[in-house]
């Protein structure tokens, strides 16, 4: 190992970006080489897409410079794409070089997980990215625009969303929010417009108590959202999708939110893995390798009811900043720290002035509950940037 140690954050997510900040507050100067690689310049919020991608809020109000969240002078950013990592060499191949390191994180966030549905990789659309996002709000008003000049077609005003998760529910829940303004626009009558929430398991929001799961539902139910839960998707078309009841429903916009998995690199980096998801060690090594650590959406820790935890903002937060810790232990040949996952609450959004929540023992739901997600919201933003950026991004109203 060289006399100045180089760290390797592969990706800038919740738990890239937090590891990075508590690096470079930890660390001496000259202590450690510490570069941040991302494929954009931007760090985004992730548990905010679903707005956006409905066209209840702005793009602008989920994403924020890196050079603002960083110091440039101690961190260094490097905007690429990670196109393979090679554990034996200790190098990162990435588009246009190729890094080596000491330690590396690995936060690279996941990808949508298809189960192996026919056509959902190619005619489904998802909630991942600022462009993503984009896509999905311009095709939804493009449909609106098509109803009208295709003889009112119904499928171009049907819409699919696979997966009754927090990012199906929140997405159906902008989506009911955002159709009568549509409606008004294009000149819809809103009674002919369908949305789709379709869920193979039995119930919605898994996590929540059944007495919350039934408030949102019946929230959205009365938003104009049917449900179809129990019923898988049996196949996705360009023109909707098929049951696996045999039912087929015809929508020009299937929206899928059933799951994720973790970056495929994982795997080609030759790390055992389930869906893309590594089974790290309680100081969030992988396993095998001191000197790389894997957080956020590619990692799997279990809880001690013996399940995994869920791929969450709020762990992978947490895994940041126990992950800048022991790398700063690990320089230093101090005692790594083990990770303990410290909940602290549940909110879902169901849209304006609606949502549940669960806070320690506290169950909350309408709007009460909706004023929680704010303040969720902000205190991400002020922990990462701080009162301007509460004052830049947060949503107050």
């Amino acid at each position: 190992m060289s006399s100045i140690p180089k760290i390797v954050i592969l990706g800038a997510g919740y738990g890239g970006i937090l590891t990075a900040q508590r690096l470079q507050k930890a660390l001496n100067y000259n202590e450690a080489d510490v570069t941040l690689v991302n494929r954009h310049e931007y760090h985004y919020f992730t548990t905010h897409l679903h707005m956006p991608a409905a066209g209840t809020d702005s793009i602008e109000h989920t994403r924020v410079s890196i050079s603002k969240l960083i110091d440039e002078f101690k961190i260094d950013l490097v905007k690429s794409s990670v196109q393979e990592i090679r554990t034996q060499q200790k190098k990162v191949i990435l588009e246009d070089g190729t890094l080596s390191y000491d330690y590396l994180v690995i936060a690279l966030g996941g990808v949508p997980e298809t189960f192996g549905i026919p056509g959902l990789d190619k005619y489904a659309l998802t909630i991942r990215s600022i462009n993503s996002v984009r896509l999905i709000r311009e095709h939804i008003e493009y449909q609106f625009a098509k109803y009208k000049n295709e003889n009112n077609a119904q499928e171009h005003i049907n819409f699919v969303v696979g997966g009754a998760g927090f990012s199906g529910i929140e997405f159906v829940a902008e989506l009911a929010d955002r159709i009568p303004g549509l409606c008004k626009e294009f000149d819809v009558d809103p009674s002919l417009v369908n949305i789709y929430n379709i869920e193979a398991a039995p119930t919605a929001l898994p996590g929540f108590a059944p007495e919350l799961v039934e408030h949102a539902m019946n929230v959205l139910t009365k938003k104009g959202v049917t449900f179809k839960m129990g019923v898988a998707i049996k196949e996705c078309l360009p023109g909707g999708v098929i049951l696996a009841t045999g039912e087929e429903i015809k929508a020009s916009t299937i929206v899928w939110t059933g799951g994720i998995r973790g970056n495929r690199l994982i795997e080609a980096a030759g790390f055992e893995a389930m869906r893309g998801r590594v089974k790290v060690d309680e100081y969030l090594h992988a396993p095998g390798h001191e000197n790389i650590f894997i957080i956020g959406d590619g990692s799997l820790m279990i809880n001690p009811e013996g399940r995994p935890y869920p791929p969450t903002a709020q762990i992978a937060m947490q895994q940041g900043e126990c992950c800048a810790h022991n790398l700063v232990a690990s320089i230093r040949n101090q005692q790594p720290k083990k990770f303990s996952f410290s909940n602290k609450g549940t909110v879902a959004s169901l849209g304006k002035g609606q949502g549940i929540a669960v806070v320690g023992d506290k169950t909350y739901k309408g709007w009460t509950a909706a004023q929680l997600k704010k303040v969720v919201d902000m205190r991400y933003l002020f922990i990462i940037g701080g009162i301007p950026l509460v004052l830049k991004k947060g949503r107050f109203l």
